[in-house]
């Protein structure tokens, strides 16, 4: 198969697939809010979908030259929002172990818009109690005032969008910010004394080549952030990349499979050089006694998850969900004092243990004896084939008592996981060699 970038997602976010998710499965959702509640982790996301400009690889829904009355409909709604889920059986009184804010660009609101809506969701949901704040930014929204502001708010987990810092890079990919004001905004954060702040770079944007990357990821190892992601670029369809090509017939620029591994897998040798530990297929840590992703961890382990704003992406009490993916109908229901359901899925228990096996591997370290006491199933004899053509493939460093796969799978991670879906979602072939 080629090793090409071509349009489409290859990132597993969650199993079963999205697009067996359906509005049939609304009162089913529905049913799960009634529920009494799991003694799983419950976490808060909420959705900013603003936006300076968009990305051209972008395919979040986000909404730019928003009005100053638009922001503050919408935040009111995520603020209504909160008191209809925080009074549903299924949540109410359980304290959050997590929170996470992401868009969007959370930090595109003004530091009273964000004291507002912080205050607003408090008023239904606490997290003086959470382990874990994660708020994302991108550079060019930031000021000292905001940063100090959401330290005061509580967040412990600044996440950067920094992306790349070449800045005709990323003027070619569409970003709204340049590298001068990564650097102003990273003295401001420094001197607010967060206990974490990451740095998201992508590899493989248009334009880029080794020199390029080689110098972001000194640049980066220079400032010493907590952690580091890494994406690699893909090109889902509703990208305005995507569109572009079929409008101009010509495709897009992107590094190849093996090229944008290479690329991380060289970052991932110089963090590592300088002291950082590897935590999975897209992040390194500096300290990983001090430094967690909670989020992470705890979604892919199976929490609950409460997701607020249009078109946000929920788990609770076994049941996938997704909220309207429209503005109008989002808001909508939330002014109606009701839950803004769009779609769902109840995976059964076969399922529930491909996710957490999947999400798992992205670790590049499966917890066998976690999922085997879950679930009554050991995930290496259930998946004894795949696991046989992982080593056969490289890409499995060791089977017992826990898989482990080798640099080079972890670096392909994405690709390997549709093999151990379902017979009638396995993907054909795989994301290069």
């Amino acid at each position: 198969m080629s090793d090409s970038t071509e349009p489409g997602s290859y990132f597993v976010a969650n199993y079963p697939p999205f697009h067996r998710w359906d509005a049939a499965a609304v009162p089913t959702v529905l049913e799960a809010f009634a529920s009494p509640p799991t003694d799983a982790p419950l976490g808060l996301y909420l959705h900013v979908p603003f936006c300076r400009k968009r990305c051209k690889f972008c395919y979040f829904r986000v909404y730019t030259d928003t009005k100053a009355a638009d922001v503050e409909r919408y935040s009111q709604g995520l603020s209504r929002e909160a008191a209809i889920v925080a009074a549903q059986p299924a949540v109410a009184g359980r304290k959050l172990r997590y929170v996470y804010f992401g868009g969007g660009t959370p930090s595109f609101l003004s530091v009273k818009q964000l004291e507002k809506l912080v205050a607003g969701v408090h008023a239904s949901f606490g997290w003086n109690d959470a382990e874990e704040v994660t708020f994302e930014c991108e550079p060019g929204t930031l000021s000292e005032p905001k940063i100090k502001a959401l330290r005061e708010l509580g967040v412990t987990r600044l996440s950067l969008g920094v992306e790349n810092f070449d800045d005709k890079i990323l003027e070619a990919n569409g970003r709204a910010h340049l590298s001068a004001e990564i650097l102003r905004a990273w003295e401001w954060i420094c001197a607010a004394g967060f206990p974490n702040v990451n740095i998201d770079l992508i590899a493989g944007m248009v334009g880029e080549t080794r020199e390029t990357w080689e110098r972001t990821i000194e640049r980066t190892l220079a400032l010493q952030p907590d952690s580091l992601t890494i994406y690699q670029l893909e090109l889902p369809l509703n990208t305005t990349f995507v569109h572009d090509a079929r409008e101009s017939g010509a495709p897009t620029p992107v590094a190849d499979w093996k090229t944008k591994r290479e690329w991380v897998d060289f970052a991932f040798d110089r963090f590592v050089a300088a002291g950082y530990a590897v935590s999975s297929g897209y992040t390194l840590v500096r300290d990983p006694d001090r430094v967690h992703f909670r989020y992470r961890d705890m979604l892919w382990e199976g929490s609950d998850l409460v997701a607020l704003g249009v078109a946000s992406f929920g788990h609770l009490s076994g049941v996938h969900y997704q909220n309207a993916t429209q503005w109008d109908d989002y808001l909508s229901a939330v002014e109606l004092g009701q839950l803004p359901i769009l779609r769902g899925l109840r995976p059964t228990s076969r399922e529930l243990l491909i996710r957490e096996t999947i999400l798992g591997l992205k670790r590049g370290r499966l917890d066998v004896e976690r999922l085997r006491t879950k679930f009554g199933i050991d995930p290496v004899e259930a998946f004894a084939r795949q696991w046989a053509q992982l080593e056969a493939e490289g890409c499995l460093a060791q089977l017992r008592p826990a898989p482990v796969l080798t640099r080079r799978g972890l670096l392909m991670v994405d690709s390997l996981l549709p093999r151990f879906f379902e017979d009638d979602l396995v993907a054909v072939g795989g994301i290069g060699g």
